[in-house]
């Protein structure tokens, strides 16, 4: 009977620690909604390579230069791709709408065809340039757009997180859910998984390096891995320079294809 009663006090005692923890933690809607509100400069600038690594460890290096500007509605990003000579001249422009509901607009300018390609809903599962990112993942997903679940806190890398998985509400979309750890302190994405349309684990996001430029939390080394390919893509900011000043004139068609 002492064994029995003892078991019965352990359970009582796991089950309220337990609700004191669920108690004191934050929903999963809210951790998502303090990564998407990190706080931002009003525009940034710097110089992203990014290389794509094969299963042999092959790279192939490219030099973009890229430019943000933030707005109280709208962040609007474009980039310019430097080298090598293959890729020169190419740009990209991603406008992502801030709590409104509305898709990102995105447009593409190829100088063999000298003209910009705007990206369609379908278009944004295509990946970007040879690369692991889609076209999405260079979005911005707004917090609304997913259930959200906080699944456990655990360490990764000494780093204290919350495990939150997000589940489209459009079963549609190209991933059925995503896994992130988040950094409790710097409400930074530590880490994501992605999952296929069927489930199966498709590529993992980890972000090797964060630091604070100019007050703002920025990644400035991450890497995204296909499982399913064993394909890996390495993104290095450099150079990154914040609150310059930065003309809203620069974030339109024709200074995509007049280049840098």
């Amino acid at each position: 009977m002492r064994n029995i009663y003892s078991m019965l006090i352990a359970s009582i005692v796991m089950l309220v620690t337990g609700t004191l923890i669920a108690q004191s933690s934050p929903d999963g809607l809210t951790i998502i909604k303090n990564v998407y509100n990190r706080p931002q400069p009003k525009d940034q600038q710097g110089v992203l390579t990014m290389s794509l690594i094969n299963s042999k460890n092959e790279q192939r290096v490219r030099e973009i230069k890229q430019f943000i500007s933030n707005k109280e509605t709208v962040e609007k990003k474009l980039m310019f791709f430097i080298s090598p000579a293959d890729v020169r001249n190419t740009s990209f422009m991603n406008w992502s709408y801030v709590n409104t509901g509305k898709d990102d607009d995105q447009w593409i300018y190829l100088p063999a065809l000298k003209k910009t390609k705007r990206i369609s809903s379908e278009g944004k599962s295509d990946y970007f340039m040879g690369s692991d990112f889609t076209y999405d993942d260079l979005g911005d997903r707004q917090p609304e757009e997913d259930e959200h679940t906080l699944v456990r806190e655990e360490q990764i890398n000494n780093i204290n997180c919350y495990v939150v998985k997000s589940t489209p509400r459009d079963k549609g979309y190209l991933y059925s859910s995503t896994v992130s750890w988040i950094d409790k302190e710097k409400w930074v994405g530590v880490k994501k998984e992605f999952y296929d349309e069927d489930g199966k684990h498709l590529k993992t996001l980890t972000v090797k390096e964060s630091k604070k430029m100019g007050g703002f939390w920025m990644i400035v080394i991450s890497e995204m891995h296909n499982v399913q390919k064993n394909h890996r893509t390495r993104m290095e900011l450099k150079d990154i320079t914040v609150d310059q000043g930065i003309s809203d004139a620069q974030f339109s068609e024709r200074a995509m294809m007049r280049g840098m």
